[in-house]
């Protein structure tokens, strides 16, 4: 898992408070990141968490493409619904590149009313499974 560190959405209930500060955190390089996951073996997949990786979009994006060129699939939670994502990827092409690059987004913000422990690698009900390449060549939402 790579964490994102800042998140505008600061769910309440959230189960990585700590990532909230943009401020915060640790700065890795990127080249030292794609080594120590290409030297990981066993690895089928990445996923990014956060915080909110659609934040530092254009980083997360660069990081993605890199780690997909390694035959290794990506996962990316975020709190914005799929529907907000396709909106700010129209002018924004660092949002755009990451969204094209991830398989698997879970989406949604973790809503407290919500809670649901049977839903599995979510927190809330409201939360998605989308299968992306589907869901862009569909121009909607596909669950996985």
């Amino acid at each position: 898992v790579v964490y994102a560190q800042g998140c505008p959405h600061r769910c309440e209930g959230c189960h990585n408070p700590e990532t909230w500060d943009f401020g915060g955190g640790k700065e890795i390089n990127e080249d030292d990141l794609v080594l120590l996951i290409s030297d990981t073996r066993l690895l089928s997949g990445v996923t990014f968490s956060g915080g909110e990786p659609f934040s530092q979009a254009g980083a997360f994006a660069s990081l993605a493409k890199r780690v997909k060129s390694l035959g290794l699939d990506i996962v990316t939670y975020t709190g914005y619904t799929f529907e907000e994502i396709l909106e700010m990827s129209i002018k924004d092409e660092d949002i755009k590149r990451l969204l094209e690059n991830t398989d698997l987004l879970v989406d949604g913000p973790y809503l407290a009313a919500e809670r649901d422990l049977s839903v599995p690698f979510r927190g809330s009900g409201n939360q998605r499974f989308l299968d992306i390449k589907a869901s862009l060549a569909a121009g909607r939402a596909v669950g996985k």
